[in-house]
């Protein structure tokens, strides 16, 4: 038995329920409950909890205010009602941010936070304690479905929470530590020489899972196999959040980690939207955000089944809301039913930000996977980067070794083309590609807008 784990789950927890009012538990629960819900139910809980949002959206947000004219429509059906509202682009919510907060919020009560900036400039918006609480829950709702427990040691392969000082940091690390039971692995610091290093750490701390971007626990995984090297103490799984998880990777870090690797789908801004259970479906946290996948030119409703981008409606944050806001990545939505007999929808496929998409120049869009696969199959490319200039101009970039072959740097050049037309390609051979702060490895970009 582990006892800390004990300890926070049995007393820690309901001690911060009763000093801080944390509802993490109760909200837990409710999830829970709305899981077994037919479908029916279920979706009419969601549609209650948009019209309480919009109502209040209208009366209490100023961006909002000029749309009261639809409180009729809200009131009897909440989900056409929300498709009268503009989609909310990250640049109208810098530009407009203090319209989009309530006027009958307390700004001193409330969480400041903001984008990582990796697609550009950081978006700031605010949240209340509510809001983060129904992310937490979802989480524990996701994690629960394997097995794993609120108090169930983790450590995380992650970068540093960007708003926050040294100081600052060092005390959220003791907490985390002494509330949460997770250690941090800093996700920006993956030298090679230091892989063994963190490995130890692993298995002195004896986690139940971890939990990290999909790029940074790959290169935990190649190491291990390369250096035939496990861990002591077996994992009930292994988290990938925030990066896309590509077949590839699933593989490569079950394989050296000797368990299942489960996907969740979430971001800062737009909060914990979608959750994998063991028999592989994702599933929406639909009691906690109203999601739309749209057109990336037209903005759009797309069909079922047709790939676009996601637009997030999130149900609990009355303090800044945030109505249709593109959050920037390309997924499509499913209405096939999972084996495990859950009524929560499904998403059909989650392909990445939309800035990872190219662009050909007669229109059609490519997925950035579509040059992850193509290194797979290229034996001496170990790491590349494709960013497209324009539609005719594309830099690619590939990691200097030894063993380099100039047959896979022309073959590499020789696909690109074949599939994407006439276009200019410049190698760079470079010594190293550099991650994003947090640790992130984005392996395909385009920097002009579609």
């Amino acid at each position: 038995m582990r006892l800390k784990s004990v300890w926070i789950r049995h007393i820690a927890f309901p001690m911060m329920e009763k000093i801080k009012g944390n509802q993490i538990r109760r909200l837990l629960r409710s999830l829970e409950q709305s899981a077994k819900l037919p479908e029916k139910e279920l979706l009419a809980l969601q549609a209650d909890a948009l019209r309480k949002l919009l109502l209040h959206t209208i009366d209490h947000v100023p961006y909002y205010k000029p749309y009261a004219h639809l409180r009729d429509l809200i009131e009897q059906d909440p989900g056409a009602a929300l498709q009268q509202f503009p989609v909310l682009a990250k640049e109208t919510v810098r530009e407009r941010f203090d319209e989009l907060i309530a006027d009958d919020v307390d700004k001193s009560t409330l969480i400041l936070n903001r984008t990582g900036g990796s697609t550009g400039q950081p978006t700031m918006f605010y949240m209340d304690r509510f809001t983060v609480e129904h992310y937490e829950a979802a989480r524990w709702r996701g994690l629960g479905w394997w097995g794993i427990q609120i108090g169930d040691p983790c450590v995380m392969v992650w970068g540093s929470p960007i708003e926050l000082s040294r100081q600052q940091l060092k005390r959220q690390r003791w907490k985390d530590r002494l509330l949460k039971n997770q250690v941090f692995i800093p996700s920006f610091d993956l030298r090679k020489e230091k892989i063994s290093e963190y490995l130890d750490l692993i298995d002195s701390y004896k986690p139940v899972y971890l939990f990290g971007w999909a790029s940074a626990l790959a290169l935990f995984a190649e190491f291990m196999i390369s250096h035939k090297r496990t861990l002591r103490h077996p994992l009930t799984a292994v988290l990938n959040t925030a990066e896309t998880l590509y077949p590839h990777d699933r593989e490569l870090i079950a394989k050296a980690f000797g368990c299942p690797v489960i996907n969740e789908y979430g971001a800062r801004d737009g909060g914990l939207l979608a959750y994998e259970c063991p028999q592989g479906g994702m599933h929406l946290n639909i009691e906690t955000a109203w999601i739309e996948a749209v057109d990336m030119s037209t903005k759009e409703p797309v069909a079922t089944g047709e790939k676009g981008l996601i637009v997030v409606t999130d149900l609990h944050n009355f303090a800044m809301p945030r109505l249709r806001y593109l959050l920037g990545d390309v997924i499509s939505l499913s209405d096939a039913h999972c084996a495990c007999g859950r009524a929560l929808p499904l998403i059909g496929s989650l392909d990445g930000r939309e800035n990872d998409t190219f662009i050909t120049a007669d229109g059609a869009y490519i997925n950035g996977q579509f040059f992850t696969n193509l290194a797979r199959i290229l034996p001496t490319v170990r790491q590349f980067q494709v960013i497209q200039k324009s539609r005719t101009e594309v830099v690619l970039r590939l990691l200097q070794h030894e063993g380099l072959a100039q047959a896979d740097i022309d073959a590499f050049c020789e696909k690109i083309t074949e599939r994407m037309g006439t276009v200019h390609i410049k190698v760079e051979l470079v010594p190293e590609i550099a991650r994003q702060g947090s640790g992130k490895l984005r392996t395909a970009i385009r920097e002009f807008a579609i």
